[in-house]
């Protein structure tokens, strides 16, 4: 069988993005606002920039470094990719976006934001708790460590979607949908494997191995 190819739409730091799907045994196609195509096997909605809050009939209250153009194609390819039924996989703003496309809502601005991210520690590190039948237990167990760099967050989650995994039982921390090959964590696991693998973490690869794994299902 071919190797399975994957689109990710990012627009910083794709290189770490790129090194985790290649070390999954996929092949990664990444770019800044790329065309609406389904002829990858999966998409892959990387993090960066916050979400206009008009997607959720929010005005701004903390939500900062708004990229309108990315919105737009990103809330495109996710629909394209989910009226095709291929996976996807949402991180950090993935997963934001993903949560307000089915009709949820996020904290703009996350009052204890200093535990999540800060200037000095780019991707500090925290326990999460994870549901016993989700898909994290299956990889990671129902208690493991995660690196963090947010400070938005799901609030109310959208139609559909089932939170799997919680900071400190406040904050949503992943999520599965209910029907479709969707999967979303608001930390970020490239920066928790291949070379960035860290000590005070678990391994991100497995997270990227799974979804291929899903791709592979799919086709």
């Amino acid at each position: 069988m071919s190797k399975i190819k994957l689109l990710l739409s990012g627009n910083t730091n794709l290189q770490y993005y790129l090194d985790a799907v290649r070390e999954a045994g996929a092949e990664p196609f990444a770019k800044y606002l790329p065309e609406i195509d389904t002829g990858y096997d999966g998409l892959i909605l990387c993090g960066g920039n916050d979400i206009d809050p008009s997607y959720y009939n929010e005005a701004p209250n903390g939500a900062t470094n708004i990229d309108k153009a990315r919105d737009e194609v990103e809330f495109s390819l996710l629909k394209a990719y989910i009226d095709t039924g291929k996976p996807v996989l949402g991180i950090c703003r993935g997963c934001q976006l993903i949560n307000v496309f089915f009709g949820g809502t996020l904290f703009q601005d996350l009052p204890d934001a200093h535990l999540h991210t800060n200037k000095t520690d780019f991707y500090i590190a925290h326990p999460v708790s994870a549901n016993q039948t989700s898909v994290l237990s299956k990889l990671y167990g129902t208690t493991f460590s995660v690196n963090s760099c947010h400070h938005q967050a799901v609030d109310k989650l959208g139609e559909g979607l089932c939170a799997t995994a919680y900071w400190d039982g406040r904050y949503i921390e992943a999520y599965e949908h209910r029907f479709l090959p969707i999967l979303a964590v608001q930390w970020h696991p490239e920066r928790m494997c291949a070379g960035e693998k860290r000590a005070d973490t678990v391994d991100g690869i497995e997270i990227f191995k799974h979804f291929v794994a899903m791709c592979k299902d799919n086709k």
